[in-house]
């Protein structure tokens, strides 16, 4: 029997992905951080859990929308030169994020950061497309879930620890700090990505994004990306505040207990890559999906428990959720044609995060806090997201016969 011998990356791919990742933790953390604070943001901004909703959720759609707007043109562009202006915009926007004085401002600038940060991940996966070989892409979609897993080892926890000991304003600083090295990066070492150019699209920018809508292939995909992200928002929005009122974590081991859960998806994300790479996407998918739908079911059930019980299951949450995300990033990306990559992928952005604002609504809908802190009908979150994940195991086994339909060599 011959073992196939998967390439290995080159040294400017690695280098490139390293970058891209340290982009992405930026734009992870400053979503993540959001719904981290919701156990100090609603005290402090004195908001009911429906307000911190609508906050959550200014993000997502102020994103989407610029996502759906940037879908014709995404193609028209050096992808290099594409990044540093969103990117450039995000960071504007997390600096006045670090000095909102009140909840109607930081609504405002998190609609500025979302307007430009919402489409930065979508860029940044068309260039690891164009760039990056079928074969390769499980292990660099495994590099960049990296960044996820960094912004909870060190970002979130650092993070939430300036937030808890000085002031929530001090978290998103943290962010622009990292960006700006980052996009120093990006101009220094990344070289311009436009070999997507040369096979231009003839149609206009209106229609190519409603060539891309009218795909039914594109259409599945996105319906299982929304349904992914739709159960990730649902859970997390209000997971912090569920941890410290209801489990009884304190405030203070609310750094160790995402420090925890990111040291794990960092050790865990590479070796999920290289499974996907090797067993392929749709088994990894699957696993992930049972791990994360026994876990959420522990999860939004625990009542007051010892913090290294809900360490360990949080944990488990979070390997599974990166499971799920690395192995549809990575088949998902097969389906497109190159001349439609960039609308693809912008397009795709703008349904996930119009899915997830309204996510954010719908928790802060489901919950509610009463006067003892205790966030209340969690379990009825958890039967909501348990349910979606189901529905995506299907949709992952259509998609994965379009992509052997397809002839690609991915599993």
């Amino acid at each position: 029997m011959t073992v196939e011998t998967k390439p290995k990356l080159s040294r400017y791919q690695f280098l490139l992905v390293t970058i891209i990742a340290l982009v992405l933790l930026t734009i992870v953390l400053d979503y993540m951080l959001t719904s981290a604070l919701s156990a100090i943001l609603l005290p402090e901004l004195k908001i009911t859990t429906k307000q911190f909703g609508l906050l959550a959720s200014a993000y997502p759609i102020s994103a989407g929308i610029t996502a759906i707007l940037l879908s014709g043109y995404a193609d028209k562009f050096d992808r290099k030169k594409l990044l540093l202006f969103f990117y450039s915009g995000f960071l504007l926007g997390v600096l006045f994020c670090a000095s909102a004085p009140s909840y109607n401002v930081l609504i405002v600038a998190r609609i500025i950061t979302g307007t430009f940060g919402g489409v930065v991940g979508p860029i940044c996966f068309a260039i690891i497309a164009d760039l990056f070989e079928t074969t390769k892409r499980g292990r660099a979609f495994g590099i960049l879930q990296m960044a996820s897993a960094g912004s909870q080892i060190l970002g979130l926890p650092l993070a939430l620890y300036l937030a808890s000991e000085w002031d929530w304003h001090l978290a998103f600083g943290l962010i622009l700090t990292i960006g700006i090295i980052a996009i120093f990066l990006v101009i220094w070492k990344i070289n311009p990505v436009n070999e997507h150019l040369q096979k231009p699209v003839k149609v206009n920018p209106l229609l190519h994004s409603l060539k891309i809508i009218s795909n039914r292939n594109y259409l599945i995909v996105f319906f299982n990306n929304t349904l992914l992200v739709a159960g990730d928002v649902i859970l997390m929005t209000f997971s912090a505040a569920f941890c410290i009122n209801n489990l009884g974590v304190g405030l203070d081991d609310l750094p160790l207990l995402y420090g925890i859960a990111g040291v794990s998806t960092f050790v865990f994300s590479p070796l999920i890559g290289r499974l996907t790479d090797k067993y392929g996407t749709l088994k990894i998918f699957v696993v992930g999906t049972v791990i994360t739908i026994l876990t959420v079911g522990v999860f939004t059930n625990l009542e007051i428990n010892p913090f290294w019980t809900v360490a360990i299951v949080h944990t488990f949450l979070f390997i599974g959720i990166n499971a799920r995300s690395i192995s549809s990033s990575a088949i998902g990306t097969v389906v497109p044609e190159v001349e439609d990559r960039g609308a693809y992928m912008a397009v795709d952005a703008a349904m996930q995060l119009a899915v997830a604002g309204a996510a954010a609504i719908l928790a802060g809908w489901i919950v509610f806090q009463s006067d003892d802190g205790m966030i209340n009908n969690f379990s009825t979150l958890g039967a909501v997201v348990i349910s979606l994940m189901i529905l995506t195991i299907g949709l992952m086994f259509i998609i994965n016969r379009i992509v052997k339909r397809k002839n690609t060599p991915l599993d």
